[in-house]
């Protein structure tokens, strides 16, 4: 009998990519670029950001003058980076507006606050409604959230976001006969799917246009078909997916693991629960919350700070709602103790995170202006490009920004590093500056579905209890389809002279 191969727990596949960065330090000398502070016109008036400059690129010299090879330790003192604290660095990096340690403490307080929501029994007994009332019509939900949470990540670039929608989507498309696969493909890769292929999400093609230089907002005609194109087709993937399942619900990846969220539906349907007015507060906090989010994102620019505090206001009302009805017989200590598991549930993805972000750090970060391994990467793929054909370059150019991808995850911080290189780069191989852009995007967006270093992914697959080799092994097929089909829009892009 053939021996089934055991996928390795993501804790020890970055361990073994963290080793491979180090490794890289010894091998790769560093360099960096000079840099310039660009203005760049928006819909909200004009924006600065600080680029490098092309043609710039230098290395960094030892004593003997020599390209300067660091070659990170294994230990270092006085708060040095080295291979063994890749983990605390990551945890303790960037600030409360991104990663790592914005998103940790997003993450941990927004699983402590539906930690406090789920005390309530207000989910099980909102599925258990659903389902009975949705009987035989249960696929008709995937392609409406999959459009809606496209439109999200096309319209104000909706990544973090989708956490705590995954909370409470994961389990009703478990109980509905799916699988968490299913509920991951509805609210996480859709998401992307619009962020990849979004003709206005200001985090990522309107930078990226504003540094390379063309109008910011413009061919958005273009990447509209492009993103009716790629949503309509991730629906489509995604509801076949969902039949397979609930056909078989064993060929599911994520069988075991969803052994938890099949369990306690069972447990609660057993009781059969009923949906209360209590419950119905707690929904209708959820819908108002979750709507004051979406509001604040798109109309005053909220980010973690802000919908963190939103979410401590959904889960501390929820709480009240249920102590004062009697929800699943809460107390006030119920309150605080349902807070700290939820946030306890959610540790190992948060951890993850830290680890991710790591990686990064142990290569020398992404500062172009600092001698790093990353920008000798950079400035050599660069090189070869400028010795392709035009439809050549252009695919290689979306490849590369997948690839890049890996360690900028970060849409405008991708952008500002890599289109100062691309644009004129794309100048001198035929390649309109516009789809330098869409190589970009597309690179950025589809790629965060399967990166071990999305900080978001890694959350939403711990919130499924799904390993992300396991998801990996999974995802690999779709993203190359994705990755087909993307090149398909790029060589038009450049056969069209797309402008």
């Amino acid at each position: 009998m053939k021996k089934k191969i055991k996928i390795p727990d993501t804790y020890v596949i970055i361990f073994f990519v963290v080793i491979f960065a180090a490794l890289l330090t010894y091998l790769v000398p560093v360099g960096n670029f000079d840099m310039e502070t660009i203005e760049y016109a928006t819909d909200t008036g004009m924006k600065s950001r600080t680029v490098p400059i092309p043609g710039s690129f230098k290395y960094a010299l030892n004593s003997l003058g020599e390209p300067l090879r660091k070659g990170i330790p294994i230990f270092a003192a006085g708060g040095a980076m080295s291979i063994t604290n890749y983990i605390f660095e990551g945890l303790v990096s960037g600030d409360k507006w991104g990663t790592a340690v914005g998103i940790i403490a997003f993450i941990l307080i927004t699983g402590g606050a539906f930690g406090i929501i789920l005390k309530t029994n207000a989910v099980e007994a909102g599925i258990l409604n659903m389902i009975k009332k949705t009987k035989g019509s249960e696929i008709l939900l995937i392609p409406l959230v999959f459009f809606l949470f496209s439109l999200g990540g096309a319209v104000f670039g909706m990544g973090e976001e989708a956490i705590p929608f995954a909370m409470i989507l994961i389990p009703i498309v478990v109980g509905m006969g799916y699988d968490s696969i299913t509920g991951i493909f509805m609210c996480y890769i859709s998401t992307q799917i619009g962020f990849g292929t979004s003709w206005m999400n200001p985090f990522g093609v309107a930078i990226a246009q504003g540094v390379a230089g063309i109008p910011v907002l413009s061919g958005a005609m273009f990447r509209i078909f492009m993103w009716l194109f790629f949503t309509a087709f991730g629906m489509l993937y995604t509801m076949r997916y969902a039949k397979k399942v609930k056909a078989n619900p064993e060929s599911s990846i994520s069988y075991e693991t969803d052994k938890f969220f099949r369990d306690d539906f069972k447990a609660q349907e057993a009781q059969d629960i009923e949906f209360k007015l209590g419950h119905k507060l707690v929904f209708l906090i959820i819908f108002l919350g979750m709507s004051w989010i979406v509001w604040g994102v798109v109309f005053h620019g909220y980010y973690l700070p802000e919908i963190a505090a939103q979410f401590t206001i959904m889960g501390i009302s929820s709480g009240i709602v249920g102590v004062i009805f009697k929800l699943n017989n809460m107390t006030i200590n119920d309150i605080a103790t349902s807070f700290r598991k939820g946030a306890e549930d959610l540790i190992g993805a948060a951890l993850v995170v830290g680890m991710a972000k790591g990686i990064v750090l142990v290569l020398g970060g992404i500062d172009a202006n600092t001698p790093t391994v990353l920008n000798t990467i950079l400035n050599s793929v660069a090189g070869v490009l400028g010795n392709l054909h035009a439809s050549v370059s252009a695919v290689a150019m979306y490849f590369f920004q997948s690839l890049f991808n890996f360690f900028v995850v970060s849409g405008s911080g991708q952008a500002a590093l890599t289109m100062p290189i691309m644009a004129p780069l794309s100048d001198l191989v035929g390649v309109p500056r516009q789809v330098a852009v869409l190589a970009f995007q597309l690179g950025d967006g589809f790629t965060n579905m399967i990166v071990p270093t999305s900080g978001i992914l890694m959350a939403i697959l711990g919130i499924a209890k799904v390993d992300w080799g396991v998801w990996a092994k999974k995802q690999i097929k779709f993203q190359g389809i994705l990755f087909i089909l993307g090149s398909i829009f790029v060589i038009f892009g450049v056969l069209t002279n797309f402008s």
